[in-house]
């Protein structure tokens, strides 16, 4: 089945917000990587790697239902930040944005009646459900713990050891 050009349209914006979202990740792992927390660091280039992931998922999707990839330029990240707290609350807004764009497609789908792609739309509802409570979580350990400096610690070496694992889209 051929993609409607509506829905070939919002997928294709999609794998660019994908490829930005991994690109401010990378931005914001630098950002802690500066500061000396490597397991900060760490935990945004895992989301970076996820993130592009994610773009490939879609792009091999676009191309296994008869659709045209289409690149666009990719945004500069804007990489000014008060503090750890303020990086933190951009990656929760980023999910949250990213959420709005993954239900725009859901509710395409379904006014074009194309439930194949509603179908492949799914994991990625859940995945944003998964990422938005994950960036709360970290926000709410940063609060917890990162005043004392021990707490720091330990919260950036639990961070550290965040492993990449391929998604499965099933």
């Amino acid at each position: 089945m051929k993609l409607k050009e509506n829905m070939a349209k919002l997928l294709n914006e999609q794998i660019n917000a994908e490829i930005f979202s991994a690109y401010l990740y990378l931005d914001y792992s630098n950002y802690f990587e500066d500061k000396g927390l490597n397991g900060f660091a760490n935990w945004y280039m895992i989301q970076a790697k996820e993130e592009m992931s994610h773009a490939m998922m879609f792009y091999d999707y676009v191309h296994g239902n008869d659709g045209k990839v289409v690149l666009e330029a990719i945004d500069k990240p804007e990489g000014k930040f008060k503090d750890d707290m303020d990086v933190l609350k951009a990656a929760l807004k980023h999910e949250e944005y990213v959420t709005g764009l993954i239900n725009k497609m859901v509710k395409a789908a379904r006014e074009a009646d194309d439930l194949r792609t509603e179908h492949f739309l799914a994991w990625f509802v859940n995945e944003q459900a998964e990422e938005e409570t994950t960036a709360k979580d970290l926000i709410t350990k940063y609060e917890l713990f990162a005043t004392d400096g021990k707490g720091l610690y330990a919260l950036n070496e639990e961070l550290a050891g965040r492993q990449f694992t391929p998604p499965e889209n099933e």
